[in-house]
């Protein structure tokens, strides 16, 4: 999608081409290393924790969002209102999200000190700043692993919309990589028309019979991987229904918005009711150079039925209390407003939205000055808000994973988490 307000970068651009050439190489396995706290990360699985992240894509504005600076040289024309948790106040473009504000939380005090998308990005979603030659597995790789249900075959790690196999897992291997959906059940996932499911299952037999004599001479992790992929496949291609969001009624259409967010953000519910680890939702463009609030207006008038509604449904469904939720872009957008009626990138004092799991409900971390140039209190960056999102879902960030022998990092270990963010 490419919108004239934007600064043309292709960073924040969201690829929808059709998931899987092959659905068998969509789930090759890799990184065999476990968390170093077996058992812990055990009766995390059996707790199913999970953690949704719905991304901003080009850099939301914290002043027409988060943390307005109303009747102020760069607050602009929209109103500051009362959200449900006393004196916490939110843009007045976020209405039906201010009343389940009781249920979430603010980061008001973000600095990354970075106004590049792709660096922002990666910023964001890594924990760490990307460094040439240096490769680290995306947030939704960490979660896939570190969450991972064995007797779930749907991948772990979902992009909504997204294109095919990403390859953003590192060194955890490509099968915690993530997997581009768009509303409906994925490509080749459903058995051909002119083939017979008695002759489906003789194929299937004689596949494992080779597969077996072949093992017995030359097995080896990568055979099994393969051999793996193909039984996971079989099992996705049971379950394919969990993936077409029309099997959902109107009336839920209709209450999440007949746009692509509203449709987005009910299928990463079906997602997450089947217990995947790690959803990630899109929504585009903020990247509002010029015309910053005629675009945030409608924009977020999408986010805010949509959020507001999944919120609630995750709330009355029991599903909050383990489903950390996360709104987060690249960076924000400048407090001065420019010539065009826009904003541009900035990075130095901006906020994230976050809550459930075990985040403290209705806090507000951090502060910046009266017109938002600067963070007054309890300034963090991308480092700290990786650990806390682990710690957010009973993880210890601390912890690392061991491949192959070798002990890695699940975050930064020069940060730590927001501490008194985490209940």
């Amino acid at each position: 999608m490419k919108c004239d307000y934007s600064c043309q970068s292709n960073d924040h651009l969201i690829a929808r081409r059709q998931f899987l050439g092959g659905i068998a190489g969509s789930f090759v396995a890799g990184g065999l290393g476990a968390l170093t706290t077996p058992v812990f990360a055990e009766q995390l699985k059996q707790k199913n924790m999970r953690v949704l992240v719905v991304y901003m894509s080009g850099g939301l504005s914290q002043l027409e969002s988060w943390d307005p600076k109303p009747k102020t040289d760069t607050g602009g024309p929209f109103r500051a209102i009362q959200t449900a948790v006393p004196g916490t106040q939110i843009c007045e473009l976020l209405p039906k999200t201010a009343t389940h504000m009781d249920k979430l939380s603010l980061i008001r005090s973000i600095n990354t000190k970075n106004n590049d998308h792709g660096k922002g990005n990666y910023q964001m979603t890594y924990g760490r700043n990307q460094m040439p030659g240096t490769e680290h597995p995306h947030l939704g790789a960490v979660c896939a692993k570190a969450l991972e249900r064995s007797d779930n075959p749907l991948p772990g790690h979902i992009k909504v919309p997204g294109g095919s196999r990403g390859s953003d897992a590192a060194y955890l291997g490509p099968k915690y990589a993530s997997v581009g959906m768009t509303g409906k059940p994925p490509a080749n996932s459903e058995r051909a028309s002119n083939l017979t499911e008695s002759a489906d299952a003789l194929r299937n037999s004689f596949r494992r019979k080779v597969n077996d004599r072949f093992s017995l001479q030359r097995r080896t992790a990568e055979t099994d991987v393969y051999t793996q992929s193909y039984e996971q496949a079989l099992q996705l291609m049971e379950k394919r229904d969990v993936f077409d969001v029309d099997k959902e009624p109107a009336s839920e259409h209709e209450k999440y918005g007949k746009f692509d967010l509203g449709k987005h953000c009910l299928m990463a519910r079906r997602l997450l009711e089947n217990d995947i680890p790690f959803v990630q939702v899109s929504h585009s463009n903020y990247d509002t150079h010029n015309e910053n609030f005629n675009f945030h207006l409608e924009q977020l008038g999408e986010f805010d039925q949509a959020f507001s509604t999944l919120v609630n449904d995750l709330h009355e469904r029991g599903m909050l209390e383990t489903t950390l939720v996360v709104v987060m872009s690249e960076f924000g957008r400048t407090p001065k407003i420019n010539a065009r009626f826009g904003r541009d990138h900035w990075g130095s004092a901006w906020s994230v939205c976050l809550g459930g799991a075990n985040v403290q409900p209705g806090a507000v971390i951090g502060k910046t000055n009266e017109n938002g140039t600067k963070v007054i209190e309890r300034e963090v960056d991308h480092g700290h808000l990786f650990h806390t999102y682990l710690s957010a879902v009973g993880l210890e960030s601390s912890d690392a994973f061991d491949i192959g022998g070798r002990e890695q990092p699940m975050a930064d270990p020069s940060r730590s988490p927001i501490s008194e963010l985490i209940a």
